[in-house]
């Protein structure tokens, strides 16, 4: 039965090469508003990659990236973000000498821009737009548990509200989808049951489509509504967690054995 309607992300064929070596291979996608998906393999298997040509960072060798029915393969990052794609990284990447509040209106301002003549003049225009970003900032940090430290300094936060930063940013881009990568590294078990939390919440309270790479497997597999399976650029298995977790390919890519 044909769809409905078209994709908010879909992704034809998308193949990755550097060199000789094919990172990815043929592989395809789809994601719509609301929806949680996660994105496993083992290390190695080429998830960073597929989210590197979807933000712009690497140029697909072949296939196809579009967003809303509008192709965004090979434009820049910054051209990307602002058609609606934000993401968060492995490691975190914050501006740890500037405030909680810049480090958010950093976001704020990429997605809405300045006019040059007006930033230098600071003319009223401008000076009620500061205004207007900054108390749209401060709402960011509000629903996001983060207000309280507005102005300490982003290198000074505890690591689980670090890396609750670094989503407030992204989402201060105004996305329509959100690419988490590992968003659980380094977090201990408490901080991991924030997180769950925390996602849940954004896809429930921003309406935007989440796609996740994550290797534990408790928080992928009680989040997610579907599951993409790589092992050296090969999709192996697509489905529901539970399809997934019984999957014998995917057994086997994680335990090196046949199930």
């Amino acid at each position: 039965m044909a769809r409905a309607t078209m994709p908010l992300l879909e992704i034809n064929n998308l193949t990755v090469r550097f060199g000789g070596l094919k990172a990815l291979g043929d592989f395809n996608f789809t994601l719509d508003q609301g929806q949680l998906v996660g994105l496993i393999g083992p290390n190695g298997a080429g998830k960073t990659t597929t989210f590197n040509v979807v933000t712009g960072v690497y140029a697909p060798s072949d296939g196809d990236v579009r967003l809303a029915n509008r192709s965004i393969a090979r434009k820049r990052p910054f051209r990307i973000n602002r058609l609606g794609i934000a993401r968060t990284f492995q490691n975190i990447r914050l501006f740890n000498e500037l405030c909680v509040l810049d480090n958010v209106l950093v976001g704020v301002n990429q997605s809405i821009g300045h006019g040059f003549l007006g930033t230098i003049l600071r003319t009223p225009r401008h000076q009620r737009d500061e205004a207007r970003h900054q108390q749209a900032a401060m709402e960011l940090l509000e629903t996001l548990g983060l207000a309280d430290r507005a102005f300490e300094l982003a290198r000074n936060l505890p690591y689980g509200d670090q890396r609750r930063l670094e989503i407030a940013r992204a989402l201060a881009t105004r996305p329509k989808i959100l690419l988490l990568d590992e968003p659980a590294a380094g977090m201990n078990p408490n901080e991991k049951m924030e997180l769950m939390k925390l996602i849940r919440f954004i896809r429930d309270q921003f309406k935007v489509g989440i796609w996740l790479i994550e290797h534990d497997m408790k928080l992928v597999m009680s989040i997610c509504d579907r599951i993409t399976v790589l092992d050296h650029g090969e999709t192996i298995a697509v489905g529901t967690p539970a399809q997934v977790q019984r999957d014998p390919a995917v057994i086997e890519a994680y335990l090196g054995e046949p199930a």
